[in-house]
């Protein structure tokens, strides 16, 4: 007999599930029947939590839906916040999780991982949550999540399976093959009109957020179709060149691009929230649109949000700037036009900004003088608030980290295993704080079993830094922030990973040539000199 489980596993594997994370339990276990010999690498993260970071990670460089597989109960509570994550994101995720059997549902007798409803829990960090009631139902739902992922905003699946139903017979399914929904198309008459008001405005504004990120290519065709200065979202970094004159970077919380954006006649915003952790990390309110604002978004809801437009475009990022582009004069790159110069006095503003974070901006220099390949995933910590800020790659899914949208802490460690697992030839950086990386520690131990190379760069300012900080600029005693410190070198060792302390900047170049592509080296870097002022 096929058990519904088994069946589970052959879907997946059928529409080019490869890879899923998960900690087998007592009510998981008839997941697990048909793994072995399927073709599909499972990964055993040391929790929960730990489980939808890695699948996030991989899902953002794979494009690909991270799956998980997670235990009744705890299971759910802990994969909870890795979940609002990847929700904030727009991040493509699907978990699997048991759940009593159905005669059992709902009824509070103590059962063992009861909840009173497994799927109230996770309503507001899912695109939707389903029980599966009967065998039956199992194709029908994985369709249904895979659409969210191919053809609408991606956000996490939950599926919960019966303990009943995971061993009923499906001797009667036959594996499906994948149709892939279309992604909305926008409407001609409204993109008629983009073009038109884009063409004769005089000072033209792009904001690009992490929706375009599968379109690298016609962003820049885009802007330069405009000769619009172009800024990018934290999860849209790359998708301009760094050195094309029209990219001023992620810096639209700062006062030379909000002046900017003040100044434009039509602002064009594509595949992004206009939310507060790409526009107003200052917390000030004063990110703002004078004139014409069109936005373009896959989510017809969220056209209305943050910022309300002119001119609303619900379509596929993609499509719709195909549908710009045929109706826009083209132009070729010139570093001379209009938009460039504007674009390039907002850069020279921003350098004058830049003047205390020389010493970051000698960190990632550093780095990646030796790895210009690298891909940096990270946390809530101090190189990568700098860095969202003066850090630019060419080439998207490049940097990405918990710092937008939903903002958790202990991201960067597991979320760089599954970038790495997803990408293993390009070298993954960990950018974590000493407060961070304490919350996910143990996933060391993970990427040890996995054999997975990383680089964890430990920022350590010996407690949260940055809150303490915010407390004291608001006359508030320091209380919970001044926390203790480990010996991170030493446990970095104990789980089977090299791990040093940076001397100077050439030590840490000296470290990283090292680094070894089959286990994580851990790299500690004092908030002090010769790394800090």
């Amino acid at each position: 007999m096929t058990t519904c489980g088994e069946f589970l596993v052959k879907q997946l594997q059928a529409w080019d599930v490869d890879t899923v994370f998960g900690i087998p339990g007592v009510h998981t276990i008839e997941l697990y029947r048909g793994l072995p010999g399927s073709g599909i690498r499972h990964i055993t993260p040391r929790h929960e939590q730990g489980a939808g970071f890695m699948a996030d990670g991989y899902a953002r460089v794979s494009g690909k839906p991270g799956v998980c597989f997670i235990i009744t109960g705890p299971g759910m509570t802990n994969i909870a916040t890795a979940m609002g994550q990847a929700y904030a994101d727009s991040i493509p995720m699907l978990v699997i999780s048991s759940v009593n059997e159905r005669e059992r549902l709902g009824r509070g007798n103590g059962y063992l991982h009861e909840l009173p409803d497994q799927r109230a829990l996770v309503a507001g960090v899912a695109a939707f949550s389903h029980t599966l009631m009967s065998v039956d139902e199992l194709p029908d739902v994985l369709a249904r999540a895979f659409a969210v992922f191919d053809g609408g905003r991606p956000r996490p699946v939950h599926i919960e399976l019966p303990l009943d139903v995971i061993t009923a017979s499906a001797d009667h399914l036959s594996v499906q093959p994948r149709v892939t929904a279309p992604r909305p198309a926008p409407q001609a008459d409204l993109i008629r009109q983009a073009a038109q008001h884009l063409s004769q405005a005089q000072r033209r504004l792009l904001l690009i957020g992490g929706g375009c990120v599968n379109e690298p290519d016609a962003v820049r065709r885009l802007a330069e179709a405009l000769d619009a200065p172009t800024a990018l979202t934290i999860n849209a970094k790359g998708l301009l060149p760094t050195a094309h004159p029209l990219l001023i970077g992620s810096n639209q919380s700062l006062p030379p691009v909000r002046q900017l954006a003040q100044d434009a006649d039509v602002v064009l915003a594509i595949g992004t929230e206009l939310g507060e952790t790409d526009y107003d990390v200052v917390f000030d309110g004063n990110f703002r649109i004078s004139g014409e604002l069109i936005r373009v978004d896959i989510d017809a809801e969220q056209l209305q949000r943050n910022h309300a437009p002119a001119l609303a475009i619900n379509s596929d990022a993609g499509l719709a700037i195909e549908a710009l582009l045929k109706q826009l004069p083209q132009r070729e790159r010139d570093e001379h036009s209009s938009g460039a110069k504007r674009a390039c006095a907002v850069r020279q503003q921003l350098a004058d900004e830049f003047t205390g974070w020389a010493h970051y901006r000698r960190l990632f220099d550093c780095i990646l003088e030796v790895l210009p390949e690298a891909r940096f995933v990270g946390d809530s910590t101090q190189t990568v608030y700098s860095g969202n800020h003066v850090v630019e790659l060419d080439g998207p899914r490049r940097w990405f980290n918990a710092s937008t949208g939903y903002g958790t802490l202990g991201y960067g460690l597991p979320a760089a295993i599954g970038a790495r697992l997803a990408e293993p030839t390009r070298p993954v950086i960990s950018l974590m704080g000493d407060g961070g990386i304490q919350f996910t520690l143990p996933e060391l131990a993970s990427a040890v079993e996995a054999r997975v190379g990383i680089i964890v760069l430990l920022w350590n300012n010996q407690g949260y830094g940055e809150i303490k900080r915010y407390m004291e600029r608001r006359d508030i005693t320091p209380l919970g922030v001044d926390i203790y410190t480990p010996d991170f070198l030493t446990i970095a060792r104990g789980f089977g990973c090299l791990a040093e302390r940076a001397r100077d900047h050439a030590h840490l170049q000296s470290l990283l040539r090292e680094a070894p592509s089959d286990r994580p080296l851990l790299i500690e870097i004092a908030e002090a000199p010769p790394f800090a002022p």
